[in-house]
């Protein structure tokens, strides 16, 4: 279960590694940043486009 510390320290690191694309937020979901294809949170790869951050 995701706490609003976890959400504050995901924000963080996404904003730390703005060199290359991240996942984007979107309500309580992450959105692809090549398709905009919507994933649950845990995701890792977009099983849309094939995308996963380096």
């Amino acid at each position: 279960m995701a706490t609003a510390d976890d959400d504050v320290l995901e924000e963080y690191l996404d904003v730390q590694d703005s060199d290359s694309p991240a996942w984007e937020r979107d309500h309580n979901k992450k959105r692809c940043p090549d398709c905009g294809g919507l994933h649950g949170l845990d995701a890792s790869v977009c099983t849309v486009c094939g995308w996963q951050p380096t």
